[in-house]
């Protein structure tokens, strides 16, 4: 192989034609006469220039990309190489299009070991991120399937290159640049007699396809989080209670973050004025607050532009007692959250009801769950709410001691690997000597990240000083999770052996 001073990508001219032609010619030698005619090549640069490009090596073509834009429609089908031309007339080329179809991709053979083709296919790739297209298709060749086509059908010889039991170099290839076999087609290239005129429709996902919307919002990319590490302390009253909360509400706002996340119990100072009382009647007195401070958190979120997770409150509902919170968004709507497991001190001592009900939310900045404290430390939930598309979970918390504690923060920041997602912890310090069972708080907020290079290498992204009331400001990356999915060191969802073990919800009665 001759020095190489440089390897350059171009945008593809007439004037290359006639090396592109050469090139052609010696790639496809099994196949005579499968070069574009100058008259192809002009029409696919009139109607798409920047899908048409070339690698040159010291200034000699070495490579080729071809592509146009279609619709879903034209390639979820099965089809042949000559539908999806249009009789080679690229006349099916739609700029309005969802997705990049492949039309012809090369390496001149003394030129090949350099991983060219790699760069053709991250040009494609960022290509169909730049026009938000939905992703890149193609029909894929699998030119020694003939010497296995009296014993295999193409399914199973899919199967054999895939297991790494035949080699097939160009569907291996698409398979390691991040192509995903989908469907087999039967005869898509004319006198393609290496294949037998079978080919692969093989696939490429662009994770940051945003379908478009007649709406004026957008779905946030990096989103900054306000979590609340509240000091216990007596309030003479709720007015008092809640200017302290629109305290912080204010301090994160003005720091322009998306949430504010507030604690487990956090209004249980209000209880000393109940202290006489049962502690289980003394929370039921508490419940009674739970209507109005909602309605207050409503009107903050709208006023300082920030969507708030109030943490929980108590709340009575047919005469039973159930700890919940809600998401009082900036659009001015609310939605509830119930805690399903309740500890054995909480249904011993105050008599509260496990919920039934878990979802996830969809707000400005993407789709996120709530799970309350004792919630987290249970895996099967934070599951469903991954594969309903969770990117952010937040923990309110309520912990007595260290041991209580490091149960919901190591459990926390499981949730955040195994669900490759972000979650955020926050709970309350200090102490309540005139509340029965609300002695002591321990706490230390946090916000966990997935454990990957894009990431940081402990998976904490910002954490509070122990014990001190304090807020904490974190910046998430929504897209960092989006490529953790398709491209992570370990894939925890993707790889999950759905053959052998589901999660699911039970049917209600």
């Amino acid at each position: 192989m001759q020095n190489i001073e440089n390897i350059e990508l171009h945008f593809l001219t007439l004037d290359d034609y006639n090396e592109l032609k050469n090139a052609m010619i010696e790639a496809y030698a099994t196949m005579p006469n499968s070069y574009w005619k100058e008259a192809h090549i002009k029409s696919l640069i009139e109607k798409f220039p920047e899908g048409q490009v070339c690698i040159k090596i010291n200034d000699e073509l070495a490579g080729c990309a071809l592509s146009i834009i279609v619709g879903s429609k034209e390639f979820d089908g099965k089809h042949t190489y000559r539908d999806i031309t249009g009789n080679y007339t690229f006349d099916t080329h739609k700029p309005d299009g969802e997705v990049l179809y492949g039309i012809d991709v090369f390496i001149k053979s003394e030129f090949r070991g350099l991983r060219l083709g790699r760069r053709l296919y991250d040009y494609r790739k960022e290509l169909a991120e730049k026009l938000n297209l939905r992703g890149i298709a193609f029909g894929g060749r699998i030119p020694n399937y003939h010497k296995y086509s009296d014993e295999l059908t193409p399914k199973e010889y899919i199967e054999k290159v895939k297991r790494k039991e035949i080699h097939d170099p160009v569907l291996n290839f698409q398979i390691s640049n991040d192509f995903h076999p989908s469907k087999i087609l039967k005869g898509y290239l004319e006198g393609d007699e290496a294949s037998n005129e079978f080919a692969v429709l093989l696939e490429w996902k662009n994770i940051y396809y945003e379908k478009e919307t007649e709406t004026a919002t957008t779905k946030k990319k990096i989103v900054r989080l306000g979590l609340i590490q509240w000091q216990m302390r007596l309030y003479k009253d709720l007015e008092e209670l809640m200017q302290q909360a629109e305290y912080f509400i204010d301090a994160v706002s003005a720091y322009r973050s998306d949430f504010a996340l507030f604690p487990e119990f956090f209004n249980a100072p209000l209880m000393a004025d109940n202290n006489h009382l049962p502690e289980a009647e003394a929370i039921r007195e508490l419940a009674n607050y739970t209507p109005e401070i909602v309605e207050r958190f409503s009107k903050l979120a709208i006023s300082y532009n920030i969507n708030v997770i109030t943490g929980s409150f108590p709340e009575v509902k047919d005469g039973l007692l159930y700890n919940v919170g809600y998401l009082c968004k900036r659009d001015g709507s609310t939605e509830r959250y119930e805690k399903l497991h309740v500890t054995p001190d909480e249904a011993r001592v105050w008599g509260l009801q496990g919920g039934s009900e878990i979802r996830t939310f969809d707000t400005d900045c993407g789709r996120i769950g709530v799970l309350i404290c004792y919630d987290s430390e249970f895996p099967e939930l934070s599951r469903l709410l991954a594969d309903e598309g969770m990117v952010i979970l937040f923990v309110p918390f309520l912990t007595d001691t260290q041991n209580g504690f490091s149960r919901v923060r190591h459990c926390a920041q499981a949730r955040a690997i195994e669900n490759e997602c972000y979650v955020a912890i926050a709970g309350s310090v200090g102490n309540l000597p005139k509340v029965h069972n609300m002695d002591i708080q321990f706490a230390q907020s946090m916000v966990f990240t997935p454990c990957d290079f894009s990431f940081p290498a402990n998976g904490i992204k910002a954490e509070t000083t122990t014990n001190t009331e304090m807020i904490l400001i974190a910046d998430v990356d929504i897209d960092l999770l989006r490529e953790l999915n398709q491209f992570g060191s370990v894939r925890n969802l993707k790889d999950r052996r759905k053959d052998i073990y589901e999660i699911r919800r039970t049917p209600k009665a």
